[in-house]
């Protein structure tokens, strides 16, 4: 691979061995054979499993960017619970906060009562905030997911708006529940479900490489905000004022899909301006995923409303809605949960956050991101089944597409579902956890950790080498 890319790349028996193993399976890729627990979890866990249909292992323990499933076989994780595992698999300072808690006795389970390990988080949240933001703004702890915050997000615009409708994106996820499902681009999940909400209107998103327009990146950004101008002032656009709009800066589901800066710029501009709150879900890009601490940060924006879970838990259920203090006009009990008060994941995640802060893991991703951007651009060039390489910081997504394949109604290359999970298989084998997402599944993603060094991103590159040319061989 070396001879292919121009950065040195460093081989797979170079890189630290975990666990104290040496086999090499990237020259002896694993054979994913079954074992007992996973036929037990084919028999008794549900039908809507999904990660374990595409990712065949059982864990044992993890360190790190790696983990070491039952039968010895180690992987690296570049899935990473979601984007849940900023700092890694069982870093010394999330384990240590754990620890602390337990020692000292404090209560694991506090509903929305107070404590000193809830005080200590909320004031570190906060100084991580923009100061524009964190003067006024107010907290609600939600229940332990991101989806349930953004029910609370979305009670919390329509209460204080008094509006019912809000505004979402093509290609949008923001959770799995019934609520959050109304919101979701994705058809197949809302598919098989009746009687979902009303009053969401969908805004196409500025997906450069497949415009929803037809047009190239420049003119596909314009036209996409001068539809967004059209839908919130022209009187006969069918759409009532709407409660809020919904966006993810960079979307992970939908594809790895990041905005442009000039387009949130525009978008901020435009719901200022119309008096319609901008609520930011930052479940996945937050925490210096993207390169910076918040992924609105590349734009210089400011939202009403910021939606926040995954790391900010670190590794542990948690999230939060944090907004401007104007909006806080729901009654007291509006939104509730029992798990709200989870101070085990309080303390990692202030431990998780102090320390993103003081290594500034955010600046990091950044180089880290672009070094292994740049080796998936290379071999771009060798492989033409990948269409795009695009991501923001260590949120990477690599499209593949079929180049002798029929085009779209728009002229654009057909999505190559099978070839992104064939290769997903192969890097599976050859010790690396990647997953798939975008339209049609044909998006490869890496999420890895914000810890990992050169030299493992040179490996993970490697590794994503050798799939392809084992996928290229049975083409």
């Amino acid at each position: 691979m070396s001879s292919v890319l121009s950065l040195p790349v460093t081989r797979a028996s170079d890189t630290e061995e975990p666990f104290g193993r040496r086999h090499d399976a990237l020259r002896q890729p694993y054979q994913l054979t079954t074992n007992p627990l996973l036929e037990r979890q084919s028999a008794r866990e549900s039908s809507a499993r999904s990660y374990p249909r595409r990712l065949p292992i059982a864990l044992k323990r993890g360190r790190g960017i790696y983990v070491e499933d039952v039968e010895g076989r180690v992987f690296i994780d570049c899935l990473a619970g979601a984007g849940t595992l900023a700092l890694g698999h069982n870093h010394p300072v999330v384990v240590q906060a754990i620890q602390q808690v337990l020692r000292d006795e404090i209560p694991l389970h506090t509903l929305d009562l107070t404590t000193p390990v809830k005080d200590e988080f909320v004031e570190t949240l906060f100084s991580l905030l923009p100061p524009e933001f964190a003067k006024d703004a107010r907290i609600q702890f939600c229940g332990p997911t991101g989806a349930d915050a953004i029910e609370a997000a979305l009670k919390l615009v329509k209460i204080a708006t008094g509006r019912q409708t809000i505004l979402s994106f093509h290609g949008a996820y923001h959770g799995m529940t019934q609520g959050t499902l109304n919101l979701m681009g994705n058809l197949g999940p809302k598919s098989a479900i009746g009687g979902l909400v009303s009053g969401v209107q969908f805004l196409p998103y500025p997906y450069e490489y497949r415009s929803p327009f037809g047009l190239d990146p420049n003119a596909t950004m314009a036209a996409s905000l001068h539809y967004i101008e059209t839908v919130l002032s022209d009187p006969e656009s069918g759409v009532p004022a709407p409660a809020g709009m919904v966006m993810e800066i960079v979307q992970g589901e939908g594809g790895v899909i990041p905005a442009p800066d000039a387009w949130v710029r525009g978008v901020r501009e435009i719901t200022q301006r119309v008096g319609v709150p901008l609520l930011v879900d930052e479940v996945q890009s937050g925490f210096g995923r993207t390169g910076k601490m918040f992924a609105f940060e590349h734009s210089g924006i400011v939202p009403d409303v910021l939606v926040l879970s995954k790391a900010i838990g670190g590794s542990l259920p948690l999230s939060v809605v944090v907004y401007r203090g104007e909006l806080d006009q729901w009654r007291p009990g509006a939104h509730a949960g029992t798990f709200r008060g989870n101070q085990l994941a309080m303390a990692a995640g202030s431990a998780t956050l102090r320390h993103i802060r003081a290594e500034r893991l955010h600046e990091h991703a950044e180089r880290m991101g672009a070094r292994l951007r740049g080796y998936l651009a290379h071999l771009q060039r060798d492989h033409a089944c990948i269409g795009d390489v695009r991501g923001r910081g260590l949120m990477i997504g690599m499209e593949m597409i079929d180049p002798d394949g029929a085009l779209d109604a728009l002229g654009q290359p057909s999505a190559a579902p099978a070839l992104a999970s064939r290769l997903q298989q192969a890097c599976l084998q050859r010790g690396l956890i990647l997953e798939l997402g975008g339209r049609h599944g044909s998006v490869v993603r890496l999420l890895p950790p914000l810890i990992v060094t050169e030299k493992e991103v040179d490996h993970i590159a490697e590794i994503v080498a050798a799939g392809l040319e084992a996928v290229a061989r049975h083409l």
